[in-house]
């Protein structure tokens, strides 16, 4: 079993085009990190809202396992020692806290589905559940939303707080081949390959929500070609800038709440 506290922080540098990329000692013994990194990012852009929101990581060793955020700690103080690791009955098999019944039900299926999607990342921010309640996705009125251009799914089914398995399994289904979704009525919901992909992807696109409700409020957006959103989301959302991306912020944040990794 891994135990994310015999993790070391220790990473190294090395030049590869023409960008400096930060690489750990094995690609598993980042991702705890980054994972309780993550919750704490959310925290400092005001993502927490009481009990909801959740982050998992796929546990590299037993694939049918993922590590989640405990029920009941605000997203600021969690450290990796709080981590849960669930089973895919929704047994905790590592962790003292209670597991969030939506989170299992929501990310035990798009794990599933989905054995791409390591990680995946949803929260009830306040543009984003905003936005969900238009039933659209995001349009590419700017570069940034660019990067979402046929990669969004809408699920309209809004049935209430996710308990059931069957709404998960639903979940999962609307999200199809799709890096993220939009739960009208809810919020958004954003995958990755990693952590870093997919929490990047929440914040960025929790942003360009904000910026479609001012732009929509203020007038009638003028729409990228679809060629050139096309182009624009090969240029800024591969997988690599999407890491890129995540890096500044999890330097900041190591900066300023270190305990993270406690």
């Amino acid at each position: 079993m891994i135990e994310p506290k015999a993790y070391c922080h220790k990473r190294k540098k090395v030049h590869c085009n023409q960008f400096l990329v930060r690489l750990s000692k094995k690609r598993e013994e980042c991702s705890f990190e980054r994972l309780a990194a993550g919750f704490r990012l959310f925290a400092l852009y005001g993502f927490d809202e009481g009990l909801a929101g959740h982050i998992t990581y796929r546990d590299p060793e037993f694939k049918d396992h993922f590590w989640v955020n405990p029920l009941g700690v605000n997203f600021a103080q969690i450290c990796i020692s709080d981590l849960l690791l669930v089973n895919e009955g929704g047994s905790i098999i590592q962790g003292e806290r209670p597991l969030n019944p939506a989170a299992f039900s929501i990310h035990s299926a798009i794990h599933k589905a989905r054995p791409d999607a390591n990680s995946a990342a949803h929260a009830h921010s306040i543009y984003g559940r905003s936005f969900s309640s238009l039933g659209k996705i995001l349009d590419p009125i700017t570069q940034d939303s660019a990067v979402f251009f046929e990669e969004q799914a809408i699920y309209d089914n809004y049935g209430g707080v996710a308990f059931d398995v069957e709404e998960g399994n639903s979940i999962a289904e609307a999200l199809g081949d799709k890096k993220t979704v939009i739960l009208q009525n809810h919020g958004l919901l954003t995958t990755g390959t990693n952590v870093d992909t997919a929490v990047w992807l929440f914040i960025s696109m929790d942003k360009c929500c904000q910026s479609q409700l001012l732009a929509e409020a203020a007038g009638a957006p003028t729409l990228i070609p679809d060629e050139i959103a096309l182009h624009a989301k090969a240029q800024a959302g591969s997988d690599l800038v999407l890491w890129a991306s995540f890096q500044p912020l999890y330097d900041l944040i190591y900066k300023m709440q270190p305990d993270f990794l406690d």
